[in-house]
């Protein structure tokens, strides 16, 4: 039998194709057995109640509301901060916009202008001059969106300071800052701080509970209690509401309170990867570049060099025609990880042949 319904030939595989595809831990099985439960749509399900108390306490927000999944959780912020023919600014390769569907257009019918990055942070000088004050030709800014850490950039981090600088300009402009923080639990551990340093600096923060937390389901926005009241009408209009999803709180609330030290260990294997990917023929990485849990590997063909390692029972995504991504997660070990190197290794001597 293929294990996790891989193919055929493989007793088991190094899968770094995502942080999503991490099984849940004993003591998450072990709280969904043991959760009390209501009906989340009622308003009585003690366990969310309690993972979003904690998700609040967490990040220093008022109030926080659990969501399947992070795209809901951003797509639910944008409509709550904006009205349709606002302006909105993305960092121009942010999952807001590059993986959500076209979501900031369909449902919040805003317009997206962006800047480029090279850590995806943009410049807070030049996200300012991009602010447009409403008039009767031109759309008013409302939100500004972040990304911490950065998916297409590598699992880049934002520095703290560099939030501070987004602040302040904000509250120049009166504008609201909004976090995607998929990953800012692995932003918070690169920088040695604790998440809420972070969140403090945006009036709105989704993290999800489904990559390096380890998770099943579910990600948690948070933000200002009046807000956080408006995400519930839209949770509910876009369908998120859950009924005794007690089941996968109780596994957000083993993540928040036993997955968010382990992280570095994500890292540290990244970085020992990339080192050791960096040294062999037709490959380079940014090796400085790895922050946290993923690799950004520069090959020739990069389809090609993912059917070769499936083939060597290591999988992985390629981002583009020449980028391999690699995401190291708690279900790839050290001997796993050598045995990622080890493919890479056979392909890269086959392909200098």
């Amino acid at each position: 039998m293929p294990e996790r319904g891989f193919p055929e030939g493989h007793e088991r595989f190094v899968d770094l194709r995502s942080d999503t595809v991490t099984r849940p831990t004993k003591a998450m099985y072990d709280a969904m057995r043991d959760a009390v439960l209501g009906d989340d749509v009622l308003g009585d399900e003690p366990t969310v109640a309690r993972l979003e108390a904690l998700a609040a306490e967490k990040t220093g927000k008022e109030a926080a509301v659990f969501v399947p999944s992070g795209t809901m959780g951003n797509q639910i912020a944008l409509a709550c901060h904006t009205q349709p023919g606002d302006a909105v600014i993305f960092e121009e390769e942010a999952h807001m916009l590059y993986y959500e569907v076209g979501a900031p257009g369909v449902l919040s019918g805003v317009v997206s202008w962006t800047l480029p990055s090279e850590r995806g942070a943009p410049d807070p000088d030049e996200v300012e001059k991009r602010v447009l004050r409403a008039s009767l030709h031109t759309p008013g800014t409302r939100v500004v969106c972040l990304e911490n850490s950065h998916n297409r950039k590598g699992g880049a981090v934002i520095p703290l300071e560099t939030h501070r600088a987004y602040r302040r300009m904000a509250d120049r402009h009166g504008i609201a800052l909004h976090l995607d923080g998929a990953r800012v639990f692995n932003g918070a551990v690169a920088l040695g701080v604790p998440v809420r340093a972070i969140a403090e600096t945006v009036d709105s923060i989704n993290f999800c509970l489904s990559k390096g937390l380890r998770s099943p389901i579910g990600s948690v926005l948070c933000g200002c209690g009046a807000f956080i009241e408006k995400a519930r009408v839209w949770r509910k209009r876009l369908g998120g509401g859950m009924r005794q999803a007690g089941l996968l709180a109780a596994c957000g609330i083993v993540s928040l309170t036993q997955e968010v030290e382990r992280l570095a260990e994500d890292h540290r294997r990244a970085k020992a990867i990339a080192v050791a990917l960096d040294q062999l023929p037709g490959i380079s990485v940014d090796v400085a570049g790895v922050e946290t849990n993923i690799v950004r590997v520069n090959v020739d063909r990069a389809p090609e060099w993912s059917r070769q390692l499936e083939r060597r029972g290591v999988l992985c995504l390629p981002f583009s025609a020449t980028v391999l991504r690699l995401v190291l997660h708690a279900d790839v070990d050290d001997e796993q990880a050598s045995r990622a190197i080890a493919a890479f290794a056979e392909v890269a001597a086959q392909t200098a042949r």
